[in-house]
């Protein structure tokens, strides 16, 4: 194999390896967008998945078990939001946001107990399993959303609630029931972030990614592939930041300059799709009140 040939082959698995976590957390935001719940807390989700895995495979020696983990608390942070914005009718900017720096002080105070050790473990997945296992639960979900009986009812949740009622369902046990799902599936987003890595949690290690997966959640037009998909151009840009600083590029742009670039390429990219989208005509957004997309 040629030194280039060597190079592309390294350059793709490192994008595959920064998407597997931040396709699972577009997936869980366009599932919870898509039955009408706004997804602002997936950094929130990331962060509680993270943690939940390492703490767990530390203590127990089991990846399957940190991941169960990661899955479970995961799941826990997308019911609350769900019922915080469902039930008590608590604005979803407000909860999402507030999940996301409640989470981060948990996280960091928890971190902080364990000492100077910090938390870490030797139990990781390797990329050979964390990546297909995010293609397929992507191909799965695209697949329900689109094909089934099961995903008229979740899209008809953020499109027409009252058509659900009127079909004798209740959206909002449909809505609970998927934002828990999605905050699994971001959680197992966390999972493989933490896991897939150097097998350890350091403070705010999502970086942001969480709204990245929402901005990527807006380009994929409120899809499950498609924002999956748009994640990988995200992913693409941060495999892109590792390549310049490993060939030297540091030396002539700050290296804080260049963290930012996916950051930028974001916005960038909502800006050109402005407009162009059609959001969920029932996105809860104030207090239970709904949004239109028009």
């Amino acid at each position: 194999m040629s030194p280039v040939e060597s190079w592309g082959m390294d350059f793709l698995a490192a994008v595959l390896r920064l998407w597997a976590p931040l396709g699972l957390a577009a997936l869980g935001g366009a599932l919870s967008e898509r039955v009408g719940v706004i997804a602002l807390g997936l950094e929130a989700k990331l962060l509680a998945g993270a943690y939940a895995a390492v703490a767990v495979a530390s203590a127990t020696g089991s990846a399957w078990l940190g991941l169960l983990a990661g899955l479970l608390a995961g799941a826990l942070v997308g019911a609350l939001h769900a019922s915080l914005v469902l039930f008590a009718k608590v604005p979803a900017v407000l909860s999402g946001v507030g999940l996301n720096l409640g989470l981060l002080g948990l996280t960091t105070f928890l971190l902080r107990a364990h000492g100077e050790s910090g938390l870490s473990t030797q139990t990781r997945f390797s990329a050979e399993l964390g990546i297909p296992l995010a293609i397929a639960l992507v191909a799965l979900a695209a697949f329900v959303v689109a094909k089934t009986p099961l995903g008229l009812r979740l899209r008809a949740c953020g499109e027409k609630p009252e058509a659900v009622r009127a079909a004798g369902l209740n959206p909002e046990a449909l809505r609970l029931g998927t934002v828990t799902v999605a905050g699994a599936l971001t959680g197992l987003g966390g999972v493989l972030l933490a896991l897939m890595g150097l097998g350890e949690f350091t403070e705010n290690m999502t970086s942001g990614r969480g709204y990245i997966a929402l901005a990527a959640v807006i380009l994929g037009r409120w899809s499950p592939l498609g924002a999956a998909t748009a994640a990988l151009f995200f992913a693409l840009g941060d495999a892109l930041v590792g390549t310049l600083q490993n060939v030297g590029f540091a030396r002539i742009l700050p290296p804080d300059l260049l963290q930012l670039l996916p950051y930028i390429a974001a916005l960038l990219a909502l800006a050109l799709v402005r407009g162009r989208g059609a959001a969920p005509a029932a996105l809860v957004f104030l207090g239970g009140l709904s949004v239109s997309a028009g």
